[in-house]
């Protein structure tokens, strides 16, 4: 999600929710392919320590990317809530792990201010904006700045 979408004309925002540690984050919706349970991950040698490998889904190779890994948390072992949110990233697809995926949800673009300098210790670079929800706040997270264009290089060499 750009800037540009965040907006105050009254129009509503769809995104696909997920949990990364505690935080409660939000994709575009039509960024998003798919979800699907986690399944074997293929490691690959001397991919970037995010990276956790790659799987073959129906037939296409996609990287899998670690959330947690990536925003420099602690990790932990997959269980039955840990889902890949598989993504469009330009013209590449890639999966993200995630702890869990909450819901669909639409929230007013009016709703969503410009992200503080740093949040639950998440660097703000990554962040298009928070959106403010009657009972939590949400972490619109900006796919485009996730990756750099050198590390895309390197995972669309994967």
């Amino acid at each position: 999600m750009d800037n540009a979408a965040v907006n105050t004309d009254g129009s509503l925002l769809q995104l696909v929710t997920f949990k990364v540690a505690e935080e409660e984050f939000g994709l575009e919706i039509l960024k998003v392919q798919e979800i699907i349970r986690t399944m074997e991950i293929t490691k690959v040698p001397r991919s970037p320590e995010f990276v956790e490998g790659v799987i073959n889904l129906r037939g296409k190779v996609i990287p899998i990317i670690d959330l947690r890994r990536r925003f420099g948390l602690e990790t932990r072992a997959h269980d039955q809530q840990t889902r890949i949110v598989v993504i469009e990233l330009g013209i590449m697809v890639v999966g993200f792990v995630v702890d869990s995926v909450s819901e669909v949800l639409r929230i007013p673009a009016a709703t969503v201010e410009p992200p503080p300098a740093i949040v639950s210790g998440i660097d703000s670079e990554y962040i298009s904006g928070v959106g403010k929800l009657p009972d939590r706040l949400l972490i619109l997270l900006d796919l485009d700045k996730l990756l750099s264009t050198d590390e895309r290089q390197v995972i669309g060499g994967i």
